[in-house]
């Protein structure tokens, strides 16, 4: 015996399965119906850009290569963020018991002593390394 729903009658349950048959079957040509179709922008309107006009947002902030996003990312990633503010010494203890790679300790003891750190990128900009100029 076949269940259908008790909302609509079979003729309207037969409707709407017919209406999705192409997308649950994946038949070819199934996507060319008209109202699946976006509408063409009206007469008032602007046509849609992918990126607005004036935006030219790159995947790295100004003042920043890709590579020091990186290396500043790998930074942050062996110290937890509950830690901060913290000294030298503290950042080293955190970085230690996540299993820092022996480059970021390194790093991490050529931080000044006795100087505490807000943010990883305080940290970073310690090391003698640039950060972002601008924010987006």
């Amino acid at each position: 015996m076949e269940r259908g729903n008790a909302k609509h009658s079979p003729r309207v349950d037969d409707e709407m399965a017919h209406e999705v048959d192409g997308i649950v079957k994946g038949t070819a040509g199934s996507r060319s119906e008209e109202f699946r179709e976006a509408e063409p922008a009206g007469d008032d309107q602007l046509e849609a850009s992918v990126v607005p006009e004036g935006d030219d947002r790159s995947g790295t902030p100004k003042g920043m290569t890709p590579e020091d996003v990186e290396s500043r990312s790998r930074l942050g990633r062996f110290i937890n963020r509950s830690v901060l503010p913290a000294d030298r010494d503290a950042l080293r203890r955190v970085a230690e018991e996540n299993e820092a790679p022996d480059d970021v300790l390194a790093e991490i003891d050529r931080l000044p002593a006795g100087v505490q750190f807000q943010t990883v990128s305080e940290a970073w900009a310690a090391l003698g390394h640039r950060n972002e100029t601008q924010r987006w």
